[in-house]
């Protein structure tokens, strides 16, 4: 599989290594403060494509404005310690932080160093928000997925859209223990494109101890059955879902808004994932299926993963 890469590639990659749910209280506390909670190295960690805010959606009623606060009440409702999103405009970005007070949000801040800025071109953001109550940010960084991953905006293997990764190490500020999430979004058509996009932050993430633990989350386009997945997976990363609920496939995660009356529920599968490598282990992971009153926060169903470190 890493045959495929380039000598430039190999360079850039040691080179970057220097069902309605109850209303919730307005004061947020993340899962790491919850009461019941008494586990320290538990990390629990929410991954969710939002839907980029497009006036199509508004005009069928699923726009963002009037299904943003659904989505933020849902995502509290779970008290995630670290939020994984796709699908981000600035505007939705902005509303985030507003809302999530106590968090820290990475990859999206600063100049705009994407060409294209308006339109569906403006979704290859994949902010990482953490507790800062939690978390003592060590590093941070991202790069693009294609053969020049320091090129802002560009487009490598018939991918449809620029496509970029997000990354953040986090200390824990009681146990003093650190680890490595990564967040992606891999394209939608070009099935070369998510092989090979796979395969640079596979490559990357080999810079790092075996044993060091790292968490992998995104939508991924493609299911267990794809060799994306595969490829994840003989690379040494294990499928937090599969781990807790075995290897059966779970079902849709593309709903298009319409929940369990998806009328093509029956074909779709899981394509959204939390991956854990070296010492990290899966705990509890669930697809969260939850609206309120029939509305949705997106038209994924987001996921979850509660993480141990050992």
């Amino acid at each position: 599989m890493l045959t495929k890469y380039s000598t430039s590639r190999r360079k850039f990659i040691q080179g970057i290594g220097l069902t309605a749910i109850p209303l919730i209280a307005q004061s947020y506390r993340p899962f790491s403060e919850n009461f019941e909670n008494k586990v320290q190295d538990n990390h629990r960690l929410l991954c969710c494509n939002i839907r980029v805010d497009l006036p199509e959606d508004e005009a069928k009623g699923f726009g963002w404005s009037g299904r943003k606060e659904t989505c933020f009440q849902i995502i509290k409702a779970h008290r995630p310690d670290i939020i994984c999103l796709q699908e981000v405009l600035k505007n939705q970005m902005d509303d985030f932080k507003k809302a999530f007070l106590g968090f820290q949000a990475l990859g999206f801040d600063g100049p705009e160093m994407d060409a294209h800025t308006t339109g569906y071109h403006g979704i290859a953001k994949n902010p990482i928000m953490y507790s800062s109550d939690r978390y003592e940010l060590l590093s941070a960084g991202g790069f693009w997925l294609s053969e020049t991953p320091l090129a802002a905006g560009s487009k490598s293997w018939d991918t449809n859209r620029a496509r970029h990764v997000n990354w953040v190490r986090l200390k824990d500020k009681k146990t003093s223990k650190d680890f490595r999430v990564l967040n992606l979004h891999l394209d939608h058509k070009s099935q070369l494109a998510r092989e090979m996009q796979t395969d640079l932050v596979l490559q990357e993430a080999t810079q790092y101890p075996k044993d060091y633990p790292q968490i992998l989350a995104g939508d991924f386009n493609a299911s267990a059955e794809n060799e994306v997945y595969k490829n994840i997976i003989s690379s040494g990363w294990e499928d937090t879902y599969t781990t807790v609920h075995g290897n059966a496939e779970p079902g849709y995660t593309v709903h298009l808004f319409q929940g369990d009356k998806y009328a093509k529920k029956d074909q779709g599968k899981k394509i959204d994932f939390v991956f854990a490598k070296g010492a990290a282990n899966s705990i509890k992971s669930d697809i969260i299926r939850d609206h309120v009153n029939g509305k949705y926060p997106s038209d994924h169903y987001f996921v979850s993963a509660e993480i141990k470190l050992t």
